[in-house]
């Protein structure tokens, strides 16, 4: 595919949205504009619906929410000294901005000025096919050829490339993200040559927003494309410490459709960049990962460790992985595993593997508590624990039986064993 149809009748549905129409009929004023601008016209154009809207306007910020209020609608100066104010109505949110233009940037913030110029407006934002603007009367303007980009699949920046980084370096991850949502082919050279030249800038941005980018380009359909160019302009191990495995990627995108495995932004990040628990500490700390998503990595870490220590996989030694190791953290290891060690499991443990995935088989569970023992004569101290210990291990390599019988034998073996070190 070379390019793409835009369905202009997307921009029609957009208007018609009576939250939409409504916010507009307030702001409407004599002498005054207000467009829907960036991402929601972009996606309107391909035929999607976008939760978020930004709407632009001559209004100045005060008057924004002097006629929000005159229509009982909720006004936030959420960014009123950058002219943005935030409308609820309907239960949605409608950021509104005044037309701005730059004064001056240092590659994080800018100092801005209010002006009257749309296009002027549309020359600050970084690519062209987020610079589309569409007014109440369905008129589509496009100042910086975004049309054209969107059609053609092409993630441009608006104006100079290596000018539009310099006024925030984050512009350099966003570009592989998009290209990664929007892009068709190979990406812009001036774009990929830019990025390239600003590598050092990367590590002026705060981790948080770092973070944030690379998730969402983790995400996007042509993820193992863009990040592949991020690392032959290297810009990947910058941003992740190390040129990733690209191949295990690849097949984490690939099990979303192949398997049904929700494996998104995390998942992802841990196939491409996680081969040990340092691994994963490394990524917590580049990318201020939180508590949750650093149990990911964490859980992906020990399945690997778990599996790599068995020289074929049988069926038993899947209930015994599926016992001890986070299913997630397995299910992952087990998506991009390569074809040769693939190869080394049986269909048996295929099998098996698949029916906890479905939910068709409960998860092992050891069947034994300190109780159990203090119900059969054990009195209470660490012999129970050791007694425990060595029946869970008997447990895990007869590969986790369940049933009235094995919990006998079980129970009898730890009672031995307390018994002998009480």
């Amino acid at each position: 595919m070379t390019s793409r149809d835009l369905q202009r009748d997307g921009l029609k549905a957009l208007l018609a949205d009576p939250a939409i129409s409504h916010v507009l009929s307030v702001l409407k004023a004599a002498g005054e504009e207000t467009r829907i601008v960036g991402g929601s016209v972009r996606d309107a154009l391909l035929g999607r619906v976008g939760s978020d809207i930004d709407l632009a306007t001559t209004l100045l910020p005060e008057d924004v929410m002097r006629r929000a209020t005159a229509a009982s609608l909720k006004a936030i100066p959420t960014g009123i000294e950058h002219g943005t104010v935030t409308i609820l109505f309907d239960g949605r949110a409608f950021e509104v901005t005044t037309l701005r233009e730059d004064v001056e940037t240092d590659g994080r913030h800018a100092v801005v000025r209010f002006g009257r110029d749309f296009a002027r407006d549309a020359e600050r934002r970084d690519f062209t096919i987020n610079a589309l603007s569409l007014n109440g009367d369905g008129a589509l303007h496009d100042t910086t050829g975004g049309e054209a980009d969107l059609h053609a699949g092409r993630v441009r920046f608006i104006g100079d490339a290596a000018t539009r980084i310099r006024e925030d370096a984050l512009r350099i991850l966003r570009f592989f993200r998009f290209h990664a949502r929007y892009g068709i082919g190979a990406p812009d050279e001036e774009g990929l040559r830019a990025a390239a030249d600003a590598a050092e800038a990367l590590d002026g941005l705060s981790r948080e927003r770092v973070r944030s980018e690379l998730l969402k380009l983790l995400e996007a359909p042509g993820a193992v494309q863009a990040i592949a160019e991020m690392r032959g302009a290297g810009l990947l191990t910058r941003v992740i410490g190390t040129e990733g495995r690209l191949d295990r990627l690849e097949r984490a995108v690939s099990a979303n459709a192949d398997h049904r495995l929700p494996l998104g932004a995390v998942a992802r990040l841990a196939a491409l960049a996680v081969d040990s628990d340092a691994d994963a500490e490394r990524l917590r700390q580049a990318l201020r990962l939180s508590n949750e998503e650093q149990a990911c990595l964490q859980a992906y870490a020990a399945a690997r460790r778990a599996i790599e220590r068995l020289p074929v996989i049988a069926a038993a030694d899947i209930r015994r992985l599926v016992a001890t190791q986070d299913l997630g953290g397995l299910a992952l290891v087990v998506a991009v595993m390569d074809d040769h060690r693939k190869g080394q499991m049986s269909v048996e443990a295929r099998l098996a593997f698949e029916q906890f995935l479905e939910g068709t088989q409960p998860v092992p569970v050891f069947p034994l508590s300190g109780g159990d023992l203090i119900a059969a004569g054990i009195q209470p101290g660490r012999s129970i624990g050791k007694g425990l210990a060595a029946s869970n291990a008997l447990w895990l390599g007869r590969g986790c039986p369940s049933g009235e019988e094995e919990r006998a034998l079980l129970l009898d073996h730890a009672v031995s064993i307390a018994r002998s070190n009480a």
